[in-house]
């Protein structure tokens, strides 16, 4: 029997997952999360062989929650879905060693069969986002310029994302300029815009 976790903050597609999957003979549901920041703690607890995780949750995303779970359970294989295939975070999954990406409009016999296929130690990536993360641009940014980005999406101030990195106030507003030109973007958050559409975030 293949223990299975689901992570999705849109509750009834959730409970939809797991009445597909449980339908299956060698799949069982033993837990859910309803959000990004869950989904260790969750696996902690239950102990599943593949976590599916939503890519836009609330609190961490899903991508970064794989990664933390690669760290605390290695046994746990993980699977990304996303109604939003941008090559940009097909990249950042497969650098968080993830083993499956799918989109969330894939058969539910589809991801069943990834399920399996990643037990056994297979990668599964949707063909197509594949296609077009070989066609698409790589990201122009540092770690760090795409961290500053990041936090400055969510709404932070130079001075707050100072603290939060431990660096001053005017090195933060100089990362953001260098973003803003890399981008050729008009301002900071046309950059959020373009590095969000780009999956860079």
């Amino acid at each position: 029997m293949i223990r299975v976790m689901l992570a999705d903050d849109m509750l009834m597609l959730r409970r939809a997952l797991v009445s597909l999957l449980e339908l299956e003979e060698d799949l069982q549901v033993v837990g859910e999360a309803g959000d990004g920041d869950q989904v260790v703690p969750v696996a902690l607890e239950t102990l599943p062989d593949v976590a599916v995780l939503d890519i836009d949750m609330p609190g961490i995303d899903g991508i970064r929650a794989a990664e933390r779970l690669s760290r605390e359970l290695p046994s746990c294989r993980t699977i990304i879905l996303t109604s939003l295939g941008r090559p940009g975070n097909l990249r950042r999954a497969l650098e968080a060693k993830v083993s499956g990406f799918l989109l969330k409009d894939t058969d539910p016999t589809r991801l069943a069969a990834a399920i399996r296929q990643v037990v056994a130690g297979e990668q599964v990536v949707d063909p197509q986002l594949a296609l077009a993360t070989l066609q698409a641009d790589s990201n122009p940014l540092s770690a760090r310029e795409t961290e500053v980005l990041r936090l400055a999406a969510r709404g932070l101030d130079a001075p707050e994302i100072a603290r939060k990195l431990f660096l001053s106030p005017g090195t933060v507003r100089n990362y953001l300029t260098t973003v803003v030109t890399k981008l050729n973007a008009r301002n900071r958050m046309d950059a959020v815009r373009i590095a969000q559409e780009a999956g860079w975030l």
